[in-house]
């Protein structure tokens, strides 16, 4: 009888099989496997296709057969786990990976790993920056936890060349420094869906293809019955209708999410979300695949209004306009949360400003393209009529603006806090949306146009009045007189408010001055407010103080402000004047004080000399409340 060889890796008898080994080991490991594959795997695609090639690459490690003739094991590892790791690494290594039949596949969805903060994102974009080499010795050193030479070996096993090279590039990013991979987990995914209608058209197509299918197939079974009859044969055609498109067709990069070109008309939600796709070149897919990809994988030509995150898109984003303007493409785009504006060229690049919570008015219109001081808009679809004025002409009429399809010719702009006197819109609402509706927009330097609001003297008989349109004369009065004193005029602020508080005739029969509350509302929920007096004659507002909280907001309605003030006739005066609520005002200054009633809220108490003074106001609840500094 031959004698028989034993190999001595072959497991002993009721020993589990290696290859049941080596899944239960996948299972175990599963999470750290796929989120080391995510974070080796190359950046070049957006986040969803990541996260499937990520699953796919860990559930390929698991083959048919497991051979494994080396022990690929660091220190005490389980030698399992450390193999279905390098056929992992392998996997995300490889410039040509084998086809892969058995990939997960989602349909009608898109997944997205967790929405990081800035610190998240600027690890995507060092990742983004490295060779594969460089990104698996980051996985290893940061997911895996391996000590350099560790690293180094595991590297050699799965065939880098250049391992030093790989792991200095690795540790220039902050390898050792052990960031929050909170965000970089493709098994806690959020999900959103791809475009509904597009699904819906696709699948009516779909069905339409199968009904012609049968219709056909049923027609050449019967010629074909018909034909045999008679003895002649039949005539077969090997064509067929073409294939239709996939379902998820829709979640193409190239192909971001688009909206009816009438929802507006229907829709009780009247923001970004209701924008459809305009512009010339919107059916672009190398234009779009550019501008989505440039959201996907921020870049140094990257920038964001202050408070606005850089992360990739949280969701599938929409396309808002595709086109070319001035001579250069520009794509709008937008997420639900931050609008991405993305202009080709080697001097373009991607703009981002929040604009969550937008509405009718401050989703009116959007930066296009800015040369200089000349700015081109693009108008929401539901504005009817456009104009533009100069806010320190308010008695001068507005001067109407084309818009076809909802852009805009260059339009001068202008800072309106210089007192120089900026240009603003006057957009006119449809009277679909609502009837005589008119509000104004201000360029600020962002993307999106602040909204300008007016709030008017209060009535001592009725509650406090809510900030409505500046479209009327009294609005564009005030507007002309104090716009340059907002405390705030830099890209990011949704909504500018000038509230007139008080009203105060001045000593010596020198005319009136009128106080005014300015608020400066941004995007990311933040504000500042400061109180100016306008004086007979004056040609800009005297401001008299102000700081960022949630004064003269509908949260803090009370306010007190003071200013030194020269009669005509030489004699100085302080001037203090208190909101609706200030019922008394009490100025302290050098060996000297003022504590008065005030029925109409304004004190005016003559002194020599100006003084370092303090004023007071009391509430009619007996608060005492101080001026803005």
């Amino acid at each position: 009888m031959a004698e028989r060889t034993v190999d001595s890796a072959a497991p002993a008898r009721g020993a589990a099989r290696p290859v049941v080994q080596a899944e239960a080991a996948l299972v175990r490991h599963y999470r750290r496997l796929v989120r080391l594959a995510y974070v080796a795997l190359p950046a070049d695609r957006d986040r969803h296709s990541r996260v499937l090639a990520a699953h796919t690459a860990v559930q390929r490690a698991l083959p048919s057969r497991w051979t494994r003739r080396s022990d690929p094991a660091t220190g005490g590892e389980d030698p399992v786990y450390a193999a279905l790791r390098l056929r992992v690494l392998r996997d995300g290594l490889s410039p040509r990976p084998a086809r892969r039949l058995l990939a997960p596949r989602v349909w009608g969805l898109r997944l997205f790993t967790p929405h990081g903060g800035e610190q998240d994102a600027a690890l995507e974009q060092a990742l983004a920056a490295l060779d594969a080499p460089a990104r698996a010795a980051f996985a290893l050193r940061v997911v895996e936890g391996l000590t350099a030479p560790e690293a180094a070996e595991v590297l050699r096993q799965a065939g880098v060349e250049q391992v030093e090279r790989a792991l200095d590039a690795a540790a220039g990013i902050g390898a050792a420094a052990e960031p929050d991979l909170s965000a970089f987990d493709p098994c806690a995914v959020r999900v959103q869906p791809t475009d509904l209608l597009g699904r819906r058209r696709t699948l009516t197509a779909v069905l339409l293809v199968g009904v012609l299918g049968l219709t056909t197939s049923a027609a050449v079974l019967t010629g074909t019955a018909t034909t045999t009859g008679s003895g002649t044969g039949p005539v077969a055609s090997t064509t067929g209708p073409a294939p239709a498109p996939p379902v998820g067709a829709a979640a193409d990069p190239a192909r971001p999410v688009r909206v009816p070109a009438d929802l507006w008309q229907h829709t009780a939600r009247l923001d970004f979300t209701a924008w459809p796709a305009r512009g010339d070149r919107r059916e672009d897919a190398a234009l779009l695949g550019r501008a989505t990809t440039a959201w996907e994988r921020p870049g140094p030509q990257t920038r964001a209004e202050p408070g606005t995150d850089t992360a990739p898109p949280i969701a599938p984003p929409r396309l808002l306009y595709a086109g070319t303007v001035d001579g250069a493409a520009v794509v709008l785009l937008y997420d639900g949360q931050r609008l991405a504006r993305y202009t080709d060229g080697r001097d373009g690049g991607l703009d981002l400003a929040r604009a969550d919570d937008s509405d009718v008015t401050t989703a009116g219109a959007v930066v296009l393209r800015r040369r200089g001081t000349s700015v081109r808009y693009l108008l929401a679809p539901w504005v009817e009529a456009a104009e533009t004025r100069r806010i320190d002409r308010p008695d001068t009429p507005a001067q109407p603006l084309e818009h076809p399809d909802g852009l805009t010719p260059a339009t001068p702009g202008g800072v309106l806090t210089d007192c120089r006197g900026a240009t603003v819109l006057q957009l006119r609402s449809s009277p679909v949306v609502a009837e005589k509706h008119a509000f104004l927009l201000a360029d600020l330097g962002g993307l999106v146009p602040a909204h300008l609001t007016y709030t008017p003297p209060p009535d001592r008989n009725q509650p406090a009045r809510s900030p409505r349109e500046a479209t009327g004369p009294d609005a564009l009065q005030a507007w002309a007189r104090a716009g340059c004193a907002a405390p705030d005029g830099t890209p990011g602020v949704k909504q500018l408010n000038l509230w007139a508080f008080a009203v105060q005739p001045l000593p010596q029969n020198a005319g009136s001055a009128s106080w005014v509350c300015l608020r400066a509302d941004r995007w990311t929920g933040e504000g500042s407010a400061a109180t100016a007096v306008l004086l007979p004659a004056a040609q800009a507002p005297q401001r008299t103080g102000g700081g960022p909280g949630r004064s003269c907001s509908r949260f803090e309605q009370d306010t007190v402000g003071w200013a030194w003030w020269r009669s005509p006739q030489g004699t100085e005066f302080l001037l203090a004047a208190g909101s609706r609520r200030v019922t008394r005002l009490t100025v302290k200054g050098p060996d000297w004080s003022a504590d008065r009633p005030v029925p109409d809220h304004t004190l005016a108490v003559e002194r020599p000399a100006r003084a370092n003074v303090q004023v007071e106001g009391v509430l009619d609840g007996g608060t005492r409340i101080g001026p803005q500094r």
